[in-house]
C-alpha cells in the first residue's frame, strides 16, 4: 500500500483517478478547494478509511508523509481559467512549487499532469514531445498554457537541482462521466444543447480539429506513467490520436442522442488552436505499449448518459 496525494482529487479526471488508486489498495489524500472540483464526485468514497479529503488551495503549503504526488489542480477549461487568470497562473506555478517542495522533503515520487495546450496553435502536426510549441504569450487563453509550460519548467529544475523524483504528462482532450455539463468544453456543450433540443454552437467554420480521449484510457496511461523508473521522467504525450473536425463531433452527438439540433455558427475565440492531434509513439514505447481502449462513439455514449441524468436531477 502506498500513501498518495491528488491535488485537484474531487475534479473530474482527479475523482477517476483517485477510484482507481483505492481499487488498486492504495491510500489516498485528495486535496481540493472545489473551485472546479465536486464533492459529489468523491461522495462514494468519503466513507472508505484508505480515503481522505482535505479542503485546500495547493497555492499555500500542504504538508504530509506521502509516497507519490499527483498534481492535477488547475481549472481546465476555458471559462474557468479564465474566469480569474491570476488565479489560473497561481495555481500552476505556486502550486507546482508547493508540491515539488512537498516532494523533496518526503523523497516522494510527483507527477505533473500538463497539457496539449503546452503546444499552442501547433505548426507540426500531429504534436510530438519534441515540439516546443507555438504560444501567444499575452493572449486570453496564455494564463492557462503558459502556466502549464512554467509548471514543466520548475518540474525539470527541481529535478536537475534537487534530484526529485518527477514525471510529465501532456493531457490531451479529454472527457466522460462526472464532466461538469457546463464547463464551456466542447464535448460537454455539445451534448447538453443535444439533450435539450438547443441549436449546436459551431465556433468558426468547424473544420477544426481535436482528438479526444475517454477518460479511463487516461488514468490508465497516468497510473503507468508513475510505475516506470525514475529514468522515464517524460514529458510524454497522453491522448487519443484519431482526430474529428467539430462538425464531425457535433454530428456524432446528434445521432447518438437522437436529437433535433440544429448547427449554428460563431466566431472563433481568440488563440483557438486550429487542430491537436498527439504522437503517442513514446506512450506506446515508454507505458507497456498504452495505447486507448475506448473510441469516441463508445465513450459518448457512456458520457451522454452520465449528462442525461445530470440534466434531469435540474
Amino acid at each position: 500500500m502506498s500513501r498518495i496525494l491528488i491535488t485537484g482529487g474531487a475534479g473530474f479526471i482527479g475523482s477517476h483517478l483517485g477510484d482507481r488508486l483505492l481499487a488498486e489498495g492504495n491510500e489516498v489524500i485528495c486535496l481540493d478547494n472545489f473551485f472546479t472540483g465536486r464533492r459529489k464526485n468523491i461522495e462514494h468514497n468519503l466513507a472508505n478509511p484508505y480515503f481522505e479529503f482535505v479542503r485546500h488551495d495547493v497555492t499555500a503549503p500542504y504538508m504530509a508523509e506521502v509516497d507519490e504526488i499527483y498534481n492535477l489542480a488547475c481549472p481546465a477549461s476555458p471559462v474557468h481559467y479564465q474566469y480569474n487568470p491570476i488565479k489560473t497562473v497561481k495555481t500552476s506555478v505556486m502550486g507546482a512549487i508547493n508540491m515539488l517542495g512537498l516532494a523533496k522533503r518526503v523523497k516522494a515520487k510527483i507527477l505533473q499532469a500538463s497539457t496539449s495546450e503546452v503546444y499552442g496553435d501547433p505548426d507540426i502536426h500531429p504534436q510530438p514531445e519534441e515540439y516546443w510549441g507555438n504560444v501567444n504569450t499575452i493572449g486570453i487563453r496564455s494564463c492557462y498554457d503558459e502556466g502549464k509550460r512554467c509548471a514543466e519548467t520548475l518540474f525539470m529544475d527541481y529535478h536537475r537541482q534537487n534530484n526529485v523524483r518527477i514525471k510529465i504528462i501532456r493531457i490531451f482532450n479529454t472527457y466522460g462521466p462526472r464532466m461538469d455539463p457546463y464547463d464551456g468544453r466542447v464535448v460537454s456543450n455539445f451534448i447538453v444543447q443535444a439533450l435539450k433540443g438547443q441549436d449546436i454552437t459551431i465556433f468558426g467554420t468547424g473544420l477544426q480539429t481535436r482528438s479526444f480521449q475517454y477518460v479511463d484510457d487516461l488514468v490508465e496511461g497516468m497510473t503507468r506513467m508513475m510505475k516506470t523508473d525514475d529514468s522515464v521522467i517524460g514529458p510524454v504525450n497522453i491522448g487519443n490520436p484519431n482526430e474529428f473536425t467539430m462538425l464531425e463531433l457535433a454530428t456524432k452527438v446528434i445521432d447518438l442522442t437522437g436529437s433535433k439540433s440544429k448547427l449554428i455558427f460563431q466566431d472563433l475565440p481568440s488563440d483557438d488552436p486550429k487542430q491537436r492531434q498527439p504522437n503517442i509513439d513514446k506512450a506506446y514505447n515508454l507505458l507497456d505499449k498504452w495505447t486507448p481502449n475506448i473510441q469516441l462513439n463508445e465513450g459518448l455514449i457512456k458520457t451522454i448518459e452520465y449528462f442525461e441524468k445530470e440534466i434531469s436531477k435540474k
